[in-house]
């Protein structure tokens, strides 16, 4: 049996230790019971892919990017609408930007995904927040060690104009830019797979999305292969009826779950 694991996003900065720039309420002990899960599994796993959520400073959802009347910049988790922009309610710091931002949340709101939301910078490039938290960091590393192999690390989020709360691709896919495009390699990848587990943070936002668009490119019976860790996994604070919408959602269409210490046990 080929076992991958796709582990979204499990970085420092969506920990709850001190200083994580977007805390996620247990997301430490969630990353210990999956350390503990990668640990106990070991060379039964193929291959292990983790998502990197990747930012700069400047970005569409930061609030740097973002002021109003006043010149002021919004709060984290204030949610720009289309009215607010065209309004004139919230604008760009750069005038000349208006248009591509307008195009942008006129976009979030035709293709159903979420109102644009502001959040404090986070996992930006080069700091601290940016790292795998350190139980999960070593435990990929004794994986790696003893079975002389690499984890694929896959970056999403760079690009500025868009958000990617999913691994797989961009909330709105900019056609200059690829990294923000269907990532069909991963989607094949994880296809050939007979079990693939899914882990990381945070449930309600970047594994609901990435999971739902590797589902929707799945055939049925691949969904099937699908398992989520669920104790290895938590909702954005305020967010938690999307993480257990997507849990029903998910499981109607034929994706599994399990504890961490039970995972195939036995």
């Amino acid at each position: 049996m080929r076992l991958e694991f796709l582990i979204i996003d499990p970085q420092n900065d969506f920990s709850d230790a001190p200083g994580a720039a977007l805390p996620v309420p247990g997301a430490s002990a969630d990353a210990e019971r999956l350390a503990q899960a990668l640990n106990r599994l070991g060379d039964r796993i193929a291959e292990i892919h983790v998502t990197l959520d990747t930012h700069q400073l400047v970005d569409i959802a930061h609030p740097i990017f973002w002021q109003d009347a006043d010149a002021q910049q919004p709060a984290p988790f204030t949610q720009i609408t289309v009215a607010d922009v065209e309004n004139g309610v919230w604008r760009p710091f750069r005038t000349e930007h208006r248009q591509r931002a307008l195009d942008y949340v006129r976009a979030l709101r035709d293709n159903g995904r979420y109102t644009l939301t502001i959040w404090p910078p986070h996992c930006l490039i080069g700091t601290w927040g940016h790292g795998v938290m350190p139980v999960v960091t070593e435990a990929l590393r004794h994986w790696e060690e003893t079975g002389f192999t690499r984890v694929d690390y896959v970056t999403k989020g760079h690009n500025p104009w868009t958000e990617h709360y999913s691994a797989v691709q961009a909330d709105v896919p900019d056609r200059a830019d690829p990294g923000t495009q269907l990532n069909t390699h991963l989607i094949r990848t994880l296809e050939q797979a007979d079990l693939v587990a899914l882990s990381g943070q945070a449930l309600s936002h970047c594994v609901a999305n990435t999971v739902r668009d590797i589902a929707d490119c799945f055939g049925q019976e691949s969904i099937r292969k699908l398992v989520l860790i669920e104790d290895t996994s938590s909702p954005v604070p305020g967010f938690e009826e999307l993480a257990w919408q997507f849990l029903r959602d998910m499981k109607q269409r034929g994706m599994k779950s399990a504890k961490a210490a039970e995972f195939l046990r036995g």
